[in-house]
């Protein structure tokens, strides 16, 4: 005879699923800006949730703050093995696109999960900075925590947090200035471009691309891609006028990529990349494009 779980067993089961579901928006977001791939920050919520449940939780009394510890020191110790794997990395590493259909409210879900800056030009800079830096940096400047909390975290002292955090601000400061621009704006252009580009509207692409602007491609060895960052408005545009010659039908979907507005192109129906944009005055100064099909196969937006 098979024995039945005691029912205050199961309900202190219930109680404890239920307080990392409630929790795990926050932790994957968290895990997503440190790693920028979904399938790292995933493995990272599988190893939380196995401690999850092989600690004594009974002498926890914030049961979210432990769960932030664990992700983000699961987070660090993935982080520091996978520069060495990023190193290696053929071409340039972009992060894994999380693309929502335009059309479409967020979940409450997703809302808390792409709450607080997610673009891909911000993650692109944080991989310049060290694993730790990075952490301190997003839990102060995103997640707004305390900086005793972010030494108890770090096993750093108060001072060394807030050294790191502002080292990590004027980095990303310098090479990567904020610009505000509105949904509606950004979603303008960027319609404006992707029929320029549709149709191989040289004169429509240039007006669109300021002097300096710059170009990132992540193919990773997959596909074919830049292996040097491309930063002149005229070869932009050739790049994207000579791709409608030499595809024929090549399509794009407004869509938000890590959210905010973006794009999505397909080849012959077939999705080709996912772009992200930086907008300044009214031109595009950035643009990066995630090729490598191993980073797109969760994309499930059809043209």
């Amino acid at each position: 005879m098979t024995s039945q779980p005691h029912p205050d067993c199961a309900t202190r089961t219930d109680r404890e699923d239920t307080a990392f579901s409630a929790a795990r928006p926050r932790l994957f977001a968290i895990a997503y800006r440190m790693l920028g791939s979904r399938a790292d920050a995933e493995d990272v919520l599988q190893d939380a949730w196995m401690r999850w449940h092989q600690t004594d939780r009974t002498a926890l009394q914030l049961a979210e703050a432990w769960l932030v510890t664990v992700v983000t020191r699961l987070s660090i110790d993935r982080l520091r093995a996978a520069k060495t794997e990023r190193e290696a990395y053929v071409g340039w590493w972009l992060p894994e696109p999380l693309v929502e259909p335009e059309s479409d409210a967020p979940s409450p879900e997703a809302a808390v999960e792409l709450a607080g800056d997610l673009s891909m030009a911000l993650l692109w800079v944080l991989e310049r900075l060290s694993p730790e830096e990075r952490a301190a940096f997003l839990m102060r400047q995103v997640f707004e925590q305390d900086y005793s909390e972010i030494a108890t975290l770090l096993g750093k002292t108060e001072a060394a947090c807030r050294q790191m955090v502002h080292r990590a601000s004027e980095r990303v400061q310098q090479e990567r200035p904020r610009f505000d621009v509105a949904p509606e704006v950004h979603r303008e252009l960027l319609a404006r471009f992707a029929e320029a580009s549709r149709t191989g509207q040289r004169d429509a692409i240039r007006a669109l691309l300021a002097d300096d602007a710059q170009l990132v491609g992540d193919g990773g060895g997959k596909v074919p891609s830049f292996m040097r960052i491309i930063q002149d408005a005229g070869q932009i545009t050739k790049i994207y006028c000579e791709l409608v010659r030499a595809m024929g039908d090549v399509r794009y979907v407004l869509a938000r990529v890590n959210g905010e507005p973006g794009l999505l192109r397909y080849v012959e129906g077939k999705l080709e990349s996912a772009q992200s944009f930086v907008i300044q005055n009214g031109q595009i100064v950035a643009i990066y494009v995630v090729r490598n099909p191993e980073k797109l196969a969760h994309i499930g937006i059809g043209a």
